[in-house]
């Protein structure tokens, strides 16, 4: 029903505007056709979001900040802390590698994130992209994954805040069977322990994170989205 309706808006728009939205078009029907083969509305993900996603990791690829553009993850947090709203995605083979829990941060809500900061201590999540590095051991977290946000005024305190991927117990189905919902974190996109190596092993070294919110201020602002 989306394409019928896409050509027909296509066919009125000015011949002057037919080459940009022929292209256009063009992306749509491809970014479609990903997120059909991959059954990603079936593990739960919104196909606006995915869209947004790898609308700024073009953007990202065109500049040369990437590593590895073949894989992205999305973090979604419109969605409950109870579902499985992390995504590891193969773009260049189209599977759905990993689709698991993510825990946001303690100040950002409950069962649903709905505050968001940069601000060094606000145990908030930050929204936007963010570049994989290297993997590291924490102290406290063990086995980790270091972030580099790229989106000024809403992530770039990445490192400085030290918003890592790692392991939690709190984000974990058997926390959720007893409190009801997934743990928060100090701001981390925090992972199931069985899960956290082998995303990290797959993702590290310069791929693509998107953490999502619909957060107007961010979504109308994002230098990767507008």
């Amino acid at each position: 029903m989306k394409k019928i309706i896409i050509y027909i808006l296509f066919l009125f728009i000015p011949i002057a505007n037919n080459a940009k939205v022929a292209e256009l078009y063009s992306k749509m029907i491809v970014v479609e056709d990903v997120f059909a083969e991959v059954n990603l509305a079936e593990a739960g993900l919104n196909s606006d979001v995915f869209f947004l996603a790898l609308k700024g990791l073009k953007k990202l690829e065109a500049n040369g900040k990437l590593q590895n553009s073949d894989i992205i993850t999305i973090a979604d947090y419109s969605q409950s802390s109870n579902k499985k709203r992390l995504y590891v995605i193969d773009l260049k083979n189209k599977i759905l590698l990993f689709n698991t829990y993510v825990a946001h941060g303690r100040n950002t809500g409950d069962e649903f994130a709905k505050s968001f900061s940069n601000e060094e201590g606000s145990l908030k999540s930050s929204l936007g992209f963010y570049i994989t590095e290297n993997p590291i051991v924490g102290l406290h977290t063990g086995f980790a994954l270091q972030l580099a946000g790229v989106e000024k005024g809403f992530n770039d305190n990445a490192i400085k805040r030290e918003i890592i991927i790692h392991s939690a117990e709190y984000a974990t189905e058997g926390f959720i069977k007893k409190y009801g919902r997934l743990g928060r974190s100090y701001g981390c996109p925090s992972l199931p322990p069985d899960m956290n190596k082998p995303i990290i092993e797959t993702i590290k070294g310069g791929t693509c994170l998107f953490i999502y919110n619909p957060d107007n201020n961010y979504i109308d602002s994002s230098g990767l989205l507008n």
